[in-house]
């Protein structure tokens, strides 16, 4: 999992999306296999997990909560997020609009 600042983030082209978790949880385990599935055929899409957790300020600078949550970038623009994915669907629809 990548520790970026939100300077580089921000200086991201292209369409992106930040996953906020951690290893041990289990909503961010069942969540992978949907991740991967709506990305198997998206290369034009950079794929970036972030730890967080206590001590971690990225994640409150952009107000994650509850894991995983999925910010989804353009140009290192929000554009949408999903949180607690549970269909792949959900998320090839999120990607379709960056």
């Amino acid at each position: 999992m990548n520790e970026l600042t939100i300077v580089e983030i921000e200086a991201l082209d292209g369409a992106t999306i930040l996953e906020f978790g951690t290893d041990w949880c289990g909503y961010c385990k069942a969540a992978q296999p949907l991740i991967a599935s709506a990305l198997a055929e998206r290369q034009d899409v950079r794929h970036i997990k972030i730890e967080d957790g206590k001590g971690r300020r990225l994640g409150r600078l952009f107000k994650v909560k509850l894991w995983p949550t999925l910010v989804f970038l353009k140009n290192g623009q929000e554009v949408g997020r999903l949180i607690r994915p549970d269909s792949a669907v959900l998320i090839s629809e999120a990607l379709d609009k960056i």
